[in-house]
């Protein structure tokens, strides 16, 4: 509880510093343009995984508080952005936090009562290029291997030197050096060395396509092609698919019996089909994150993607790290539901897993179901109920237990 205080006292002590500052009539405005920011979010959340320790509960509230500039010390183009977040458990602590509470008593809810600096930059752009240096959040393409992970409370924030330019129209281009990474667990910052590079390019809504290469160090290196899009049929129907490839391979490769080696030699395909009539959603996709190949050791794995957005909401298939996965894992799903304005969105999710190779192929299937909506009356006041229930599949296989999740949310942003 004192770190989360003192961050937001801090916080607001600089917010007002810069508010005097900028107020100031002599000497250098250093804060022009200053835009605050924030958000509140409350959230109950229940697990229960048969097999293991008792079910979890959490009640827990992100805060964010955030200002802004785009005219720093009054020169064009140059921009800084500074922001906390927090998370309060309120002394509720019957959950197992991912690092010391409730290990071994309670099943897991990855939201540690904590406080981050979560924004921390300077960029500066010129013409259609950005030169961004600091802290930020980065979240590439539809978050399969970089993102934030936004549903938990305390987001992955990255710490890089980033160049953007947009000189062509409708092409970006993006290069990053992430010197580090902080959030989702309570264990401060990771010190990596690793490169992104990013080529996105959007002719029109129904095709954009985006190439590839993250060099995570001392983790493996990842090449892919990503397009998608969303095609007109009717006024009242419009197609959406997407298709993806990728290669993953060892960037640090292992040494046994005086030759080298691979650790990892592995393929990532996925397959999108859907559509929306009159704000009814279906949709079909099939992703398969493939085994080790050949004398390879380990499979795909994507530890950096916004993982929940994948292979179903009760995280069953979490952590991904590159020591796991070797035997493959396919993930078909179905999806369907309503969208409206004043209704919602209401969607149920079908999920079948299945291993590639190895003694065990079912590894289970689970139904997810979501709604969402404003509340009445209220601007910027959100809610969200959902639900996560995975079967699962063949006895001995490490995914066999039944794995039962609910959340309740309120989130509110100013």
């Amino acid at each position: 509880m004192k770190k989360i205080v003192m961050s937001a006292v801090a916080l607001t002590a600089i917010m007002g510093s810069f508010s005097t500052v900028s107020a100031s009539e002599d000497g250098i405005n250093i804060l022009d343009n200053a835009k605050f920011s924030g958000e509140i979010r409350p959230r109950y959340e229940f697990a229960d995984k048969d097999g293991g320790a008792d079910a979890a509960n959490a009640f827990t509230a992100r805060t964010r508080l955030a200002v802004e500039t785009n005219s720093l010390m009054g020169a064009d183009g140059l921009s800084a952005k500074i922001g906390v977040t927090t998370v309060n458990n309120f002394g509720y602590t019957d959950y197992y936090d991912g690092n010391t509470q409730g290990v071994g008593e309670y099943d897991l809810i990855l939201d540690a009562q904590q406080a981050m600096l979560s924004e921390a930059y300077l960029a500066y752009t010129a013409a259609d290029t950005t030169l961004l240096a600091g802290r930020s959040h980065v979240n590439l393409d539809d978050q399969r291997f970089i993102g934030t992970v936004g549903w938990r409370q305390m987001e992955r924030a990255y710490d890089t030197v980033t160049v953007i330019n947009k000189s062509v129209e409708g092409l970006t281009l993006l290069g990053s050096y992430v010197y580090g990474y902080q959030g989702v667990d309570d264990k401060g910052t990771y010190d990596t060395g690793s490169a992104l590079f990013n080529v996105n390019y959007k002719a029109n809504e129904a095709f954009t396509v985006s190439g590839y290469a993250y060099l995570l160090a001392n983790i493996h290196d990842t090449y892919g092609l990503r397009v998608n899009g969303k095609i007109p049929v009717s006024d009242s129907i419009k197609l959406n698919y997407a298709a993806a490839y990728a290669m993953q391979t060892d960037n640090s490769l292992e040494y046994g019996s005086g030759l080298t080696e691979k650790t990892i030699d592995a393929s990532y395909y996925d397959l999108v089909l859907g559509a929306n009539m009159n704000g009814f959603i279906l949709q079909a996709e099939y992703e398969v994150l493939g085994e080790a190949n050949g004398d390879s050791q380990k499979g795909f794995t994507t530890p950096l993607a916004t993982l929940h957005k994948f292979q179903g909401f009760a995280d069953e298939f979490l952590p991904q790290t590159a020591g796991t996965n070797g035997e493959g894992l396919n993930d078909l799903n179905f999806k369907a539901g309503y969208k409206a304005k004043g209704f919602g969105k209401l969607l149920g999710i079908y999920h079948m897993f299945n291993a590639e190779t190895g003694t065990y192929s079912d590894l289970g299937s689970e139904f997810d179901a979501l709604y969402a909506n404003k509340v009445p009356s209220i601007n910027n006041l959100n809610f969200l109920l959902k639900a996560a229930f995975f079967m699962g599949g063949e006895t001995g296989s490490l995914h066999s237990n039944d794995n039962t999740k609910f959340w309740a949310q309120l989130d509110y942003k100013f």
